[in-house]
C-alpha cells in the first residue's frame, strides 16, 4: 500500500495546523510549522478565495493525516460509519479513536502515531494478552492493551511516556505506567476528541 514519504512537516503547514507527526520535536521551536506556519511551495503565502468544495476537501486531507491513513483506509472507515447507527460524523471520528495505534498513541507508548504503528506489526504490543501485528485493529469498551516483553526491554516506551503528562491521557482510557498497560474503559465519544476536525464538511464531501 502507497504511503507518504515525503516531509511530514509540509503537511502541518499544508493544512494550517500541528498535526503532531513528529512527536517531541512538535513541541519544540525545532517545529518547521512554528517557524513557517504558511503552506509550503512557490505560492503558498498567497490568499484567495476558498470554495465549499476546498474546505471540505482539506478536512478530509487534514483528519486522514493526523491519523495517518491513505484515502482508502479512511474511505472504508467512512463507509463503516455511515452503517452505524446515531451521527455519521460521530461515528467516524469514534472508529478513527479506536485504532489500535491511536490508542497506543494516546496511551503514550509511543511519541506519534507512525512510531505506533511501526511498534504494532513489530509485534510490542498485546491487546487482551495476545499479540497483534495489525495497526487497524478496533479496539473494544474493556480490552486491555500492554506492551510486550520485548517492549518492556527497549527503551522507546519508557522514553514516550515521559511525555503523557504533557499529552495527557484522555477519559476513556486509563494508563498503568508501572506495568505498561492501558484498558478501554469504554467506547470514545465525540466530546472525548478535542482535536479541531469538523467531521460535517467531511460527511457533506462523501455524500456529494
Amino acid at each position: 500500500m502507497a504511503r507518504y514519504t515525503g516531509s511530514v512537516c509540509k503537511l502541518c503547514r499544508r493544512e494550517g495546523m500541528k498535526l503532531f507527526l513528529k512527536g517531541d520535536r512538535c513541541y519544540t521551536d525545532k517545529c518547521a510549522f512554528e517557524r513557517r506556519g504558511y503552506p509550503p511551495g512557490q505560492h503558498g503565502q498567497m490568499r484567495g478565495k476558498v470554495s465549499a468544495y476546498a474546505l471540505q476537501f482539506r478536512e478530509k486531507q487534514k483528519t486522514k493525516r493526523l491519523y495517518g491513513l491513505v484515502e482508502t483506509q479512511f474511505a472504508n472507515l467512512f463507509t463503516k460509519a455511515e452503517r452505524t447507527r446515531g451521527i455519521t460524523g460521530s461515528a467516524l471520528m469514534a472508529l478513527l479513536e479506536r485504532r489500535l495505534d491511536n490508542v497506543v498513541y494516546r496511551l503514550g507508548f509511543a511519541a506519534s502515531r507512525k512510531q505506533a504503528r511501526m511498534m504494532i506489526t513489530h509485534g510490542l504490543f498485546l491487546v487482551n494478552g495476545k499479540k497483534v501485528t495489525i495497526p487497524s485493529c478496533l479496539v473494544a469498551a474493556n480490552d486491555t492493551v500492554g506492551a510486550a516483553g520485548k517492549a518492556e526491554e527497549g527503551s522507546s516506551v519508557a522514553e514516550s511516556l515521559k511525555a503523557v503528562d504533557r499529552r495527557g491521557i484522555p477519559e476513556w482510557l486509563s494508563l498503568d505506567k508501572t506495568n505498561l498497560k492501558g484498558v478501554v474503559k469504554r467506547l470514545p465519544l465525540r466530546g472525548d476528541i478535542t482535536m479541531p476536525v469538523e467531521e460535517h464538511l467531511i460527511v457533506e464531501l462523501y455524500s456529494k
